[in-house]
Formats: C-alpha cells, sequence, structure tokens
C-alpha cells in the first residue's frame, strides 16, 4: 500500500512510519509536513492509497485541511490524526469525508490497533468519542456484509461510502449510472437502518463489520 503521511513534526511521522512498515513491510509512506507539500505529491502521485493526515497543520485547521484534500482528491481515503478526541471533533472530520479517525495520545498499543485496522481499509474511530452518539435504531449483531443481506455490488458501494467517496465518483468507479448508484446506496443505508453516511460508519464501527475482499458482479 501506498500512503501518504501528513504531520508538521517530523519525529511523529518517523514513529508512525516504523509502525506502518512493522504491522506491512510492503508498505511505501510518503511524507508531507504541511499542505502544500501533501497536495504537490498527491498530485504528482496517482498511486497514493491512503493519506494519514494531521488535525492541525501549519497555518491552518485541520479541517480545512480535510476540506482542501476532499475537494481536490477526492477518490483517496482520509483518516485524520489529533491530539483532540471529543465527539463533535470527531463527527464533523466524518461529515467531511474523513473514513476514520485516530488519536494521537493513544496508547501504543492503541495506536497499533488502529493503525492496523486502517492498512486493512476498515474503519477506526476512538471508541468512547461515538459511544453516546444516538442512532435511529440499535445496530444489528452483524459482522459481515453477507448477514446484513447485501450484494457484491452492494458491499463495494458500502465499501466506497465508508470511504468518503461522493455518489458521482462510486457510479464511475463501479461503472453504474447516477440512478443505479443511488438505488444502491438507499439498500445500502436502509440495511443498515441509518440514513446517513455519518451513521453508517457509527453503525460500521459499532458492528465490527469487516467487509472483505468482493468481485465485481
Amino acid at each position: 500500500m501506498r500512503i501518504l503521511l501528513v504531520d508538521d513534526h517530523a519525529l511523529f511521522r518517523d514513529g508512525v512510519a516504523l509502525l506502518l512498515r512493522e504491522l506491512d513491510p510492503a508498505v511505501q509512506v510518503s511524507h508531507a509536513a504541511n499542505l502544500g507539500e501533501a497536495l504537490a505529491i498527491l498530485d504528482g502521485d496517482p498511486g497514493i492509497e491512503l493519506i494519514l493526515l494531521d488535525f492541525i497543520l501549519p497555518g491552518m485547521h485541520g479541517l480545512q485541511a480535510l476540506e482542501s484534500v476532499r475537494e481536490r482528491h477526492p477518490g483517496v481515503p482520509v483518516v485524520m490524526l489529533s491530539s483532540q478526541e471529543d465527539q463533535i471533533t470527531v463527527l464533523r472530520s466524518i461529515q467531511l469525508g474523513a473514513m476514520g479517525f485516530i488519536p494521537k495520545s493513544a496508547p501504543s498499543g492503541q495506536m497499533f490497533e488502529a493503525l492496523r485496522t486502517v492498512l486493512a481499509r476498515r474503519i477506526y474511530v476512538p471508541p468512547l468519542s461515538l459511544a453516546g452518539m444516538a442512532l435511529p435504531v440499535p445496530v444489528r449483531s452483524c459482522t459481515s456484509a453477507a448477514e446484513l443481506g447485501l450484494t457484491q455490488r452492494q458491499t463495494q458501494v458500502l465499501r466506497l461510502i465508508l470511504e468518503g467517496k461522493p455518489m458521482k465518483l462510486i457510479a464511475r468507479e463501479l461503472g453504474l449510472s447516477p440512478n443505479t448508484t443511488k438505488t444502491h446506496v438507499s439498500a445500502v443505508l436502509r440495511a443498515l437502518a441509518v440514513t446517513t453516511r455519518t451513521q453508517a460508519i457509527v453503525a460500521a464501527n459499532r458492528m465490527g463489520l469487516v467487509l472483505g475482499d468482493d468481485a465485481s458482479s
């Protein structure tokens, strides 16, 4: 996997990169100290598969950086790194398209598990930060898309929803018409018993939902 790590503290970047390589020796990590460097790397390297983005970068609020990255490269999943982990910050990050949120204050074991989770293209959010968030109905005890009754195509759609990809990009990646994509998205949200992407992430996180490799259908 090709990862872009964006943080203005070189020692922190080096530490996270070391953990990533311990988890997967094949991981390739590019470094950026600010938003300008990050965008330059993304513009020049279409192979980046995941962005780990610091919440606070020089000269801007972290969510401004998230918005800029999502606007310019909506197809690349973003996971936030932050010393803040209050519910408002986590939810706002997810609403703006982040697919995960890792607290910098996490003990090394928790950080290790969080990085393992995002490397597996699964969602990670601090367990306590969303504990009080209400959902339309209690989540079902499901750990797989099959248990939710999702088809292979709907599983693909769910994965892209959780990665923060907008409807148009989901349609383009899967070669679907806008109407067909909308139908699949509605079916996925209905299966999760939620109405928004933010709720979908919370529900999937509480379920411990694992999306295995899926083939096109």
